[in-house]
């Protein structure tokens, strides 16, 4: 019985001599070995032997990046504004031996760090410029963290100001001075505006009177073409009637008792009008006066006997006609 208890104790201890030696590293994880207290190597991400009662294998180290999120620190700007500012914080820890021994709460450290990093930078700042050059104060912050933590293995990523909160009354004269700097935009857009709608009229009020000039000039223009072309007609009509007249007198070869006739119907034609004061009677008058004259006297003796010989006017009496009134 006894050597039957000796063997299942030899093999418990085997046994857990076997998992006390046999560790499985998973990926992205660290582990630090020390042998009987002192450091001895870095455990490699898979299967790894180590010796049992001899080496101790510390809490495994994670080498992803981290976010941590710092509460809001009471800051101090140029201006004497206390103004509440909680940053965020991204890190990766690069030597698992240094981040293990070379510092003992490294988030706390970096905390301090940023706490005292972040009063010094926003000390030399307004709370405008606090405000709106957040990059510029991420860049610095993370320059200075880097520095102070390449040393625990430690990289810092990014730094980012989450959130800053100034004092309520702070904030109640941001937002007036906000809401007037809004309303004196609206203004300016609106005078701006109004502007451009009084340019645009004016510039379609002239285009109007430039089209409406030029419109009339081409309407000038082309009345005075059809006038032109009326009167060009007009005189082409009254040469092809002349013409036809001339034509038609001559081939009817008139008298001159009928032209006579003709030449005193026109004389009152030519006496009408408000300018004609005077009217001279031309000489040709006698001449067809005369004409007339033997025509009627032709007439009257071929239907009376002839009583002696007719009195014919001479050619150069001019009988007197009355002006037309």
């Amino acid at each position: 019985m006894a050597p039957l208890i000796v063997v299942v104790v030899l093999l418990l201890f085997a046994l857990f001599a076997a998992a006390r030696s046999i560790r499985v590293i998973p990926q992205a994880r660290a582990g630090v070995v020390e042998r009987l207290g002192r450091y001895s190597r870095t455990l490699e991400p898979g299967l790894t032997i180590v010796t049992p009662f001899v080496d101790r294998v510390k809490p495994l180290v994670d080498l992803r990046e981290q976010v941590v999120n710092f509460s809001p620190q009471s800051v101090i700007t140029e201006d004497n504004v206390v103004v509440g500012i909680e940053t965020v914080l991204y890190f990766t820890i690069t030597d698992p031996k240094s981040a293990t021994y070379e510092i003992a709460n490294p988030l706390q450290a970096i905390e301090q760090l940023t706490v005292t990093t972040l009063r010094n930078v926003i000390g030399g700042l307004t709370l405008e410029a606090t405000l709106t050059a957040r990059e510029s104060v991420n860049t610095e912050l993370r320059v200075v963290l880097d520095e102070a933590t390449g040393k625990w293995g430690i990289r810092i990523n990014r730094v980012e100001i989450k959130s800053v909160d100034p004092p309520q009354d702070i904030r109640a004269a941001m937002e007036k001075q906000m809401r007037a700097e809004r309303d004196r935009r609206a203004a300016i857009l609106t005078a701006e505006g109004e502007k451009q709608a009084q340019i645009l009229t004016a510039e379609g009020a002239k285009q109007a009177s430039v089209l409406s000039a030029e419109g009339a000039q081409q309407a000038a223009v082309l009345d005075a073409e059809g006038a032109r072309q009326s009167a060009i007609l007009r005189a082409e009509g009254e040469a092809k009637a002349i013409d036809t007249v001339f034509k038609a007198i001559h081939e009817g070869k008139p008298n001159r008792e009928l032209l006579s006739y003709e030449y005193l119907q026109m004389l009152p034609q030519l006496a009408e009008g408000d300018s004609n004061k005077v009217f001279v009677v031309p000489s040709e008058f006698a001449s067809a006066f005369g004409g007339i004259g033997e025509a009627l006297a032709r007439g009257a003796a071929a239907a009376e006997p002839p009583a002696g010989p007719p009195r014919v006017a001479p050619p150069n009496e001019r009988p007197q006609v009355p002006p037309p009134a």
